[in-house]
């Protein structure tokens, strides 16, 4: 018998650690190689994390709840004979000897400090223990500021955020504690990351979507035989793709780090959906080679992965721009938070009937949707987001130049 030390492997692309979801297995169980051991929440999806090998569960490391770092220990595995030489290619490493710790690299105990990704490689690369480090974030999270002041020779700024030490509220009768963890956890990180890093501002208008209401039924008319129906949501996102030819600075990505704009070259549409988890979103790639209609049916494939939790880590990364879609659940319109590092939002409404004056002076009644749009304003000024959200509009409202490849 030989001991197998089972250790978090990498999740993706600068994934560095992930939050321990839900344990699988306990100690004193067989596992079988491939069987899942644990899911781990990163800040894209949650993962299921198999194991490498068989044998028996001596002992697991790390709480559900807790954040647990890539190549570092989660579990230790009694297998059969020596480790199977397929454990070291890449899920898992053998049993090492532990090696002292560089100078430049982090301590064990700041593993346990409240820190985003970014945070933690800064952190790294300049050789700064995190659990020394003011944290001026929510909950005490160091933040990439707290580091640069620290760089920079002073201590961590003061701001007006929740410390570490605030004192628990006191409980009523019938209360119901909810803990923030999983998906929700990593989804108020987020929003508080993206709110308190981009200035932002919004743009709200009305649309007239008749034209595009009268498209769309005579496609799905044609689409009926194939049993194929056309949501609006490709529509949407051919008319941001059109846009872009005019604003690419809006399919662009902000640099924290370098404090650079980055106008990108793909073309990756993030579509908003809700899950009985909480808010996802899966990411089109490379929007801009997609049909209208192929657009419909990956929209559909991404939202039905979502709610079943089967999305993979490269259908959740990269995004260049983000649509979310109220529906039909009501309101007037909503600002929604831009998907950092994102630098703008569109948010769609619900399609209402209404009396519009027209340029002879008579009222009808047309379908009007409202589109709002959110801005870093550090990056797009008051108005290109303007310019931009009418570029928009006007391929919704005459639809048909969305058909015209040329333009």
């Amino acid at each position: 018998m030989s001991l197998f030390e089972f250790k978090l492997p990498d999740l993706g692309e600068g994934v560095v650690e992930g939050e321990i979801v839900k344990w699988m297995v306990k100690p004193g169980d067989e596992v079988k190689e491939d069987q899942v051991l644990l899911e781990v929440m990163t800040d894209k999806a949650t993962v299921s994390v198999p194991s490498p090998v068989a044998g028996r569960v001596l002992k697991t490391w790390g709480a559900e709840g807790e954040i647990a770092r890539v190549h570092h220990r989660l579990a230790d595995i009694e297998v059969a004979g020596a480790v199977p030489k397929q454990a070291a290619d890449g899920h898992a490493a053998p049993v090492e000897v532990p090696k002292a710790a560089p100078a430049a690299s982090v301590t064990q105990s700041a593993d346990k400090v409240l820190a985003t990704p970014v945070t933690r490689r800064m952190a790294s690369q300049h050789g700064i223990d995190l659990s020394t480090v003011t944290g001026t974030g929510p909950q005490g999270r160091v933040l990439k500021s707290d580091v640069e002041a620290v760089l920079a020779g002073g201590a961590s700024p003061v701001v007006a955020r929740p410390a570490p030490s605030a004192q628990p509220l006191a409980p009523v009768a019938g209360d119901q504690r909810i803990p923030l963890k999983g998906l929700r956890k990593r989804i108020a990180e987020k929003m508080v990351k993206s709110k308190f890093t981009a200035p932002h501002y919004a743009f709200v208008e009305e649309v007239d979507v008749s034209h595009l209401v009268a498209l769309r039924d005579r496609v799905n008319t044609t689409l009926a035989k194939e049993n194929v129906k056309l949501s609006f949501l490709p529509f949407f996102v051919k008319a941001v793709l059109r846009a872009f030819k005019a604003f690419p600075q809006v399919n662009a990505n902000m640099d924290e780090a370098t404090q650079d704009l980055v106008v990108r070259g793909e073309f990756n549409i993030g579509i908003a959906a809700m899950t009985a988890q909480g808010l996802t979103v899966p990411v089109v790639r490379h929007a801009d080679r997609h049909s209208i209609r192929s657009l419909g049916a990956e929209i559909g494939r991404l939202g039905a992965a979502a709610r079943d939790q089967k999305l993979k880590m490269e259908e959740l990364t990269g995004g260049t721009f983000t649509i979310t879609s109220l529906g039909q659940t009501g309101g007037l319109f909503a600002t929604p938070i831009i998907n950092h590092p994102e630098v703008a939002i569109m948010g769609i409404h619900r399609m209402r009937k209404r009396p519009v004056v027209t340029d002879d002076d008579e009222i009808v009644i047309k379908p009007i949707m409202l589109f709002s749009f959110c801005f870093d304003h550090r990056v797009i000024d008051g108005a290109t987001g303007a310019e931009f959200a009418y570029e928009v509009i006007k391929y919704v409202e005459q639809p048909d130049l969305l058909l015209v490849d040329s333009l």
